[in-house]
């Protein structure tokens, strides 16, 4: 059985959050929610130029093969819209700092992908690989990390 949390950075602190409504608090607020170690969905505000709406791991568009799972996404575009929120949060940042994060954000970000194009190499050695490759609470951790944020307790011992 994989992982499963979600969580609410409220601009100061980490909370565990019941339910998948976005909270009515004002920003910079961050919502992470990680679905069996597979998907993580990051809903943030203000959005700046992103949707508020950005995934770690496969979409839900890719990992349950259907499109009425989630809107497209536009890697992009939530990366601009990511690193916009840091900015805002930080007080402000140059456009060199600023196109470094969005850079640095979008290489943590999932694409709808078609799984049948997906090349899974069994002969591959799971032992091999990144734990933030199989586990997207992992890669989630180092999103955070990245963005500035502390680490959830749960997410910090993974």
């Amino acid at each position: 059985m994989g992982f499963f949390g979600t969580y609410l950075f409220d601009g100061t602190r980490w909370l565990t959050y019941k339910g998948d409504k976005p909270p009515a608090i004002p920003g910079p607020w961050l919502m992470l929610d990680i679905y069996d170690s597979d998907i993580a969905t990051v809903v943030y505000s203000p959005a700046g130029r992103g949707s508020g709406v950005a995934y770690l791991g496969f979409t839900p568009r890719t990992y349950f093969e259907d499109e009425a799972a989630s809107p497209p996404t536009d890697v992009e575009r939530e990366a601009k819209g990511l690193a916009d929120w840091w900015r805002e949060r930080r007080g402000g940042a140059d456009k060199i700092a600023h196109a470094a994060k969005e850079d640095e954000l979008a290489i943590y970000l999932a694409e709808d992908q078609d799984l049948a194009e997906i090349e899974f190499d069994e002969d591959e050695d799971v032992d091999d690989l990144d734990d933030g490759e199989i586990l997207v609470e992992v890669k989630a951790a180092r999103f955070l990390t990245a963005l500035g944020l502390p680490v959830p307790e749960e997410l910090s011992d993974r």
